[in-house]
């Protein structure tokens, strides 16, 4: 019974990946065929899945809080752990423009975007904390900045294709690396 289960663990990963691929290359609104066919799997096991968009772009957010959380766990306590999980985020929004896009987009009170925004400030707090205490961030920044931060990130969103976005996700992490080491509390 197990390897049946690792099997629909697998095929559901695949679907996932073949829905990041998909979405990534054609929007959030791409015929789900498509996904099917980069999945390789039958209609039916996506919707087995899956059973409408919306769940499957639910269970992508819910990865990517997942694959935050275990970076923050991979991290430990190093003081500089901030800027690795932001450099993790530039690299989601390059990998995944249309689950970004969406992201940012959807109404802040649609629960699931709500929930998975807040979880992701709560495991940036300890970061954000450790690096103020080095000295290695502006003492005024929070958890909720995070947000703000993403949308800055999410400006790598313009590029035409993986290589334009990977320049701009590159150029808008300097410049907010060099923001955040700022001098200390926010200027008018």
């Amino acid at each position: 019974m197990t390897s049946l289960r690792a099997d629909a663990a697998a095929r559901r990963a695949q679907i996932l990946d073949a829905a990041d691929h998909v979405f990534g290359n054609h929007g959030v609104t791409a015929p789900l065929d498509l996904v099917v066919e980069r999945a390789q799997v039958g209609r039916a096991t996506l919707y087995r899945n899956f059973p409408d968009r919306a769940a499957l772009i639910e269970a992508l957010l819910q990865r990517t809080v997942e694959r935050i959380r275990r970076q923050v766990v991979e991290l430990g306590d190093r003081d500089d752990a901030l800027f690795e999980l932001l450099d993790g985020m530039g690299r989601r929004i390059v990998d995944s423009p249309a689950l970004a896009d969406y992201w940012r987009a959807v109404h802040p009170d649609e629960p699931t975007v709500n929930v998975a925004r807040e979880t992701v400030r709560t495991l940036m707090e300890a970061p954000i904390q450790r690096a103020i205490a080095a000295g290695l961030c502006r003492p005024d920044l929070t958890s909720t900045d995070i947000s703000l931060i993403s949308g800055m990130l999410g400006a790598a969103l313009r590029g035409k294709d993986r290589a334009e976005r990977t320049e701009l996700a590159r150029r808008a992490l300097q410049l907010l690396r060099a923001g955040l080491q700022g001098t200390g509390a926010a200027e008018a």
